[in-house]
C-alpha cells in the first residue's frame, strides 16, 4: 500500500487516515490531502471505504458515553487525587533524612562540627611514621 503525507496531490478516490480514524473523498485528480504535518493517508477502494465508514461511525456512538463518563468521573477525581499527592509529598519530605549537599560524610562528622583538639596533630604523625618505616625498608 502506498501511503501519503497530509498536504500532498493525490488522485481521486478514497483514502484513510488511521490517526483522526476519517475517511476522505478526493473527488479529482491533483487535489491536496487534509490534516496536520506528520499525518498519513492510505488509498482505499470505494467498497472498503463504503464498508468501513458505517463501522467507523457506529464505533463512535458506542463509546461516545464511556467517554463522556470517564472525562466526568475524571473531573470529579482530580481535586481529590492532586490532594492526596501534595499530602504524600509533604509526609514523605518530614520522613526524608538530614542529607544536606556538599556536606562531608567520608569525615566521620557534620559539617561545622568543632574537631578534636589534637586529632589532626596525631593523625599527621601517625602518617609520617608509616612513611618514614617504608622508606627505611627501601634501603
Amino acid at each position: 500500500m502506498t501511503r501519503q503525507a497530509a498536504g500532498e496531490r493525490a488522485k481521486a478516490g478514497y483514502y484513510f487516515s488511521a490517526r483522526s480514524w476519517e475517511v476522505h473523498p478526493v473527488p479529482a485528480d491533483g487535489e491536496r490531502l487534509p490534516g496536520e504535518p506528520g499525518q498519513t493517508w492510505i488509498p482505499i477502494p470505494m467498497v472498503a471505504a463504503l464498508v468501513l465508514t458505517p463501522i467507523l461511525g457506529l464505533t463512535f456512538l458506542m463509546f461516545l458515553p464511556f467517554i463522556g463518563f470517564y472525562l466526568t468521573i475524571e473531573a470529579a477525581l482530580r481535586p481529590l487525587i492532586r490532594f492526596f499527592r501534595r499530602e504524600a509529598g509533604e509526609l514523605a519530605a518530614t520522613m526524608s533524612p538530614g542529607w544536606q549537599p556538599g556536606e562531608a560524610h567520608l569525615t566521620g562528622r557534620r559539617e561545622g562540627e568543632p574537631e578534636e583538639p589534637g586529632a589532626r596533630e596525631a593523625e599527621m604523625e601517625k602518617l609520617s611514621r608509616e612513611i618514614e618505616s617504608k622508606r627505611s625498608e627501601r634501603k
